[in-house]
């Protein structure tokens, strides 16, 4: 890790590591010095190549987007393909909006928390996401859990669409993945067409207790409660991802052939931008609050 870059949080057996100037990109989650994240193994090649890492925020919009134009707040956009800030999936669909490590934020530190900053205003950052705001990112460690929370503030005179995203990777130390338990709660999952694009179809799934096994998720649901919450356990250790606030949408990915599974609080559905389901649009001068919670036992 770049020292310059990399400020770290600790309190009791927690340690997290974020980065602020890299799209405070969460590093590293160490319980007793044991760390829970997945895919951190080489962050240089990862930002280089715009892969998601680690605890990354995924902004302006999670997820794929069936097309290069979109209609949100009133504006037309076309992407432009050539454009350095997108990266693309298998299928050459946009995905996860900018790569995390092309958004750098201003933060200030303290032992137990950051408050970071980042003023999308650039003409770069516009011809992807043409709504001026800002957006504040607070991340708080206490002795067992790990909060994180997004204001965005629709500071710039226009609407501002909601479509963002976490994709947290966890695994449990020294446990195969066929013996992780996973714990999902009763939701609705949506139905995708070959390209992982949500048909508008839903579907009743959950709950889930069982081994993860060779299961293999790349799934997208809308939640039922007000705040879910998703379990990754074994070997005396529990990871619980709770919806705070904000995130009405989940996304659980875990390929049969890796070892992590992603437990990714959602704001909006995937594709939210072109096909305008599930998606909120705050008005000038509006701001909209997500929260989600890490908790370890």
């Amino acid at each position: 890790m770049n020292a310059d870059s990399a400020v770290p949080l600790v309190v009791g057996n927690l340690v997290a590591i974020f980065w602020p100037k890299s799209g405070m990109l969460c590093a590293s989650f160490c319980h007793r010095g044991a760390e829970l994240l997945r895919r951190i193994d080489d962050l240089k090649a990862a930002k280089a190549r715009g892969s998601t890492v680690g605890i990354p925020l995924l902004y302006p919009w999670a997820n794929r987007l069936d097309s290069l134009r979109y209609r949100a707040g009133g504006r037309d956009v076309v992407l432009e393909p050539s454009s350095p800030l997108l990266h693309f999936d298998d299928h050459g669909l946009p995905m996860h909006g900018v790569p995390w490590g092309q958004l750098v934020w201003e933060a200030e530190v303290e032992p137990d928390s950051i408050l970071a900053r980042l003023d999308w205003k650039r003409p770069d950052l516009l011809a992807l996401f043409p709504y001026p705001h800002k957006v504040q990112m607070d991340a708080t460690l206490d002795p067992d859990s790990l909060t994180l929370g997004i204001t965005v503030f629709a500071s710039g005179g226009t609407c501002v669409p909601i479509s963002f995203g976490f994709h947290p990777y966890f695994g449990i130390p020294q446990l195969p993945r066929p013996a992780w338990r996973v714990e999902l709660p009763v939701m609705r999952r949506l139905l995708l067409d070959p390209r992982g694009i949500p048909t508008g179809g839903q579907e009743p799934f959950g709950p889930v207790d069982s081994p993860l096994g060779e299961t293999n998720f790349d799934d997208g649901f809308a939640v039922m409660d007000a705040q879910p919450s998703f379990s990754l356990s074994g070997a005396g250790r529990r990871i619980t991802v709770t919806f705070l606030e904000g995130f009405p949408y989940a996304q659980v990915f875990a390929p049969e052939n890796k070892d992590f599974i992603a437990l990714e609080p959602m704001t909006a559905p995937t594709n939210a931008l072109t096909s305008g389901q599930g998606l909120r649009v705050i008005e000038a001068g509006a701001e909209f609050r997500a929260l989600f919670r890490i908790s370890i036992q």
